[in-house]
């Protein structure tokens, strides 16, 4: 073999460690505002346990797939192939935050109960990953695409772009500006001076308004304080991730409302990996999808046990970096590059500099995405069954912030209160059954509806029953796992599966030829 196909480094590499380091900062930068604004957790936890813990799993996921990257260029003898690139999971980050930790956080008032329910959230995630590779094709098989991603769509509206989109207004001198920047260049496809990435100027702008005001005495335009800034210096030393098991344990408490969601997620992760590396394989590096995904799965666990409520995972881009003449070392590096960051407490005064409000159109920008997939990607007449999938999340989103307005109140929720909702208009008892399990609830519904747009009312009648006895156990439209927990619903379920079925078996159910086979629905987006 050739020696140059052993090397770990190229000139290709510093534009590819640009590139992801970038985007990889950005994300910590989110993730630890969403740890400390949102879920409100104390410093001492956030950058003494939490991130060092996130640091050591995206180096660890990095250097595993930098490794991949060298056993396949040695095997097959080429100068060309580029790592798998790591870092966090961007949809689970917000979706553990707003859908996990923020529940528990206003039902027990207390952010480290809130911290263990995301570790115990991600350890599930960790084995459904591991374990998923058998699975996975027979899941992308039957579940269509627009069901997937639909009831993702609904999370990425309600749970990832509404809160960023009211701070944006909130604070429209910088967030406004900081959204065009970012909207101009990633939808408008303008290109900033010596390439540099949209995020990176909106941040730096956000900044320089932020600070500008403060100087000029408006600090509440950006809540920036030269004070804050330096107190944040004392953050800087030498943080290592410490055993969190007994933490993460802990977190089971809430297995039920876990459940919920963490058994979607998981496929979704698992389906989103496999697209990824297949990804990679189309711009010629064949990784196995079975070593990837327990790499990932593997490495998540190993982050979590040590106290990351975040999920590792295969990014998106590969081909990207590859493009860019990014190879094997442009991964490794950005996984030393991010444990620096985490172990000396770098991302602490990183946070004092950069106003939150300029990191909020990144997040909107990433639900606008992730809400537009689902329409993109799927076929038009699809449309009807997506918005389906949406509502119980938006259900979800009104009960969450009608509970939070009570609990600020100090009101607690009887019939009285209810029934006078009702007479105003506020359907809180139909919100509560409608949001429970938004996330099953919206990829049944949507489902559903994609096989009766397709005249498949024989896969239509087998999700309507599944919706039944998930429905029965708790899953869905119910507040926790249990039996019999809302059986009402169920039962409606169970009819509704048998009239499709009654259906299915009428002479004019076949579906016409044009609409194709349920196998061609059922395909994930890539």
């Amino acid at each position: 073999m050739d020696a140059k196909v052993a090397k770990l480094w190229t000139p290709g590499d510093w534009n590819a460690l640009f590139g992801l380091g970038t985007n990889v900062l950005v994300n910590l930068l989110v993730m630890t505002g969403l740890l400390k604004y949102v879920v409100g957790l104390p410093d001492e936890l956030t950058f003494g346990r939490i991130l060092p813990a996130v640091g050591l799993m995206l180096f660890l996921g990095n250097m595993y797939y930098a490794w991949m990257g060298w056993k396949l260029a040695k095997k097959e003898g080429r100068l060309d192939v580029c790592a798998l690139p790591s870092g966090p999971s961007v949809p689970h980050m917000f979706i553990v935050v707003f859908v996990i930790m923020l529940p528990i956080l206003g039902q027990t008032g207390d952010p480290v109960k809130a911290w263990e329910a995301g570790l115990a959230w991600v350890f599930i995630q960790g084995f459904i990953l591991i374990g998923g590779g058998f699975v996975a094709p027979i899941i992308r098989k039957i579940t269509p695409r627009a069901a997937l991603l639909g009831t993702l769509a609904g999370v990425s509206i309600a749970f990832i772009s509404m809160r960023p989109a009211m701070e944006i207004f909130m604070t429209s001198i910088i967030g406004l500006t900081c959204l065009a920047i970012i909207l101009v260049s990633w939808f408008g496809g303008v290109r900033y001076p010596k390439g540099l990435p949209a995020g990176l100027v909106a941040i730096v702008v956000g900044m320089a308004i932020a600070w500008g005001a403060a100087a000029l005495g408006y600090p509440e335009i950006g809540g920036m304080s030269a004070s804050a800034l330096s107190e944040s210096f004392a953050s800087f030393g030498f943080s290592i991730p410490l055993p969190a098991v007994d933490h993460v344990f802990s977190g089971f408490e809430f297995l039920g409302f876990i459940l919920v969601t963490a058994i979607p997620f998981g496929v979704y992760d698992l389906v989103e990996a496999m697209d990824n590396v297949e990804s990679a394989e189309a711009a010629g590096d064949c990784y196995s999808t079975t070593e990837a995904l327990a790499a990932e799965g593997t490495i998540s666990l190993i982050g979590t046990l040590l106290g990351s409520p975040f999920a590792n995972a295969v990014y998106i881009g590969h081909p990207g970096w590859k493009s860019m003449g990014g190879r094997i070392g442009y991964s490794a590096a950005t996984g030393v590059f991010v444990l620096a960051l985490a172990w000396f407490g770098i991302l602490a005064v990183f946070l004092k500099l950069v106003p939150v409000v300029a990191i909020s159109p990144i997040l909107l920008y990433i639900g606008m995405l992730i809400g537009a997939q689902a329409f993109q990607t799927t076929p038009m007449k699809h449309a009807p069954a997506i918005v389906l999938g949406l509502v119980p999340h938006l259900a979800a989103w009104a009960k969450v912030l009608i509970d939070g307005a009570l609990g600020a109140a100090g009101v607690q929720v009887t019939p009285e209160l209810i029934s006078g909702m009702a007479v105003n208009g506020v359907l809180y008892e139909g919100l509560a059954v409608l949001g429970s399990g938004a996330i099953l609830t919206g990829l049944v519904l949507a489902a559903i509806g994609v096989f009766l747009i397709e005249r498949r009312f024989d896969y239509a009648a087998a999700f309507a029953l599944a919706g039944a006895v998930l429905t029965f156990f708790g899953f869905m439209h119910g507040p926790a796992v249990g039996v019999a927990v809302t059986p009402m619903v169920a039962a409606a379920y169970a009819i509704v599966g048998a009239l499709l079925i009654a259906c299915h078996k009428l002479e004019w159910a076949d579906a016409p030829e044009e609409f194709g086979s349920a196998e061609a629905v059922a395909q994930p987006a890539e």
